[in-house]
C-alpha cells in the first residue's frame, strides 16, 4: 500500500479533493474540511485519518497506530507503519472519515454532494448504456457485413 493507493481510495468519495501542502504531503478534504493526510517522504507517521469515537479508542491500542500529532483532541489516528491495517479496513475507516466530515457540513453543502453524486452516477449509468448500445450496433453491422459477403 501506498500514496498512489489512498490517493485513489479518498478522491473515489462524491466531492473530495486533494491538496499539496506542506512540500509535498497530500491533504484529502471534502466540502473545504479535511478527512484524511499522507505524507510522501519518510516520517514518523504515514498517514493520518479521523476516527469515530469508538474507533479511535479501539484503534490506538493497536501496535503502530497512535493519536495523531496535533489532531488527537479531533479523534484522529494516525499510522506508523503501513501495514498496521488490511486494505479493507483501512478503505473503510477511510470512507468512515469522510463520512464524519460530511455529517458536520453545512445542510447546503451536503446536499450540492449529494446532487454532485447522483449526476456522476447518472453520467456513468448513460456512458455504459452508451457503450452497450455502441457494442449492439457494431455486432449488428458486423453481422450483416458477414451475411453480404456469402
Amino acid at each position: 500500500m501506498n500514496a498512489d493507493w489512498v490517493r485513489k481510495t479518498c478522491l473515489s468519495f462524491s466531492g473530495a479533493s486533494e491538496h499539496v501542502i506542506w512540500e509535498g504531503d497530500l491533504t484529502f478534504k471534502v466540502g473545504g474540511k479535511m478527512f484524511a493526510h499522507t505524507v510522501l517522504d519518510v516520517a514518523p507517521v504515514w498517514l493520518s485519518f479521523k476516527a469515530s469515537h469508538e474507533n479511535f479508542a479501539e484503534l490506538t491500542e493497536r501496535p503502530g497506530i497512535v493519536p495523531a500529532p496535533y489532531l488527537a483532541r479531533a479523534q484522529w489516528i494516525a499510522l506508523e507503519k503501513r501495514d498496521a491495517l488490511p486494505l479493507d479496513q483501512l478503505a473503510s475507516l477511510l470512507r468512515e472519515s469522510y463520512d464524519l466530515v460530511v455529517a458536520k457540513l453545512t445542510r447546503k453543502v451536503r446536499d450540492e454532494l449529494m446532487r454532485a453524486s447522483e449526476a456522476r452516477h447518472m453520467d456513468s449509468r448513460n456512458s455504459a448504456a452508451s457503450k452497450q448500445r455502441s457494442s449492439n450496433k457494431t455486432s449488428r453491422v458486423s453481422a450483416r457485413n458477414k451475411k453480404r459477403k456469402k
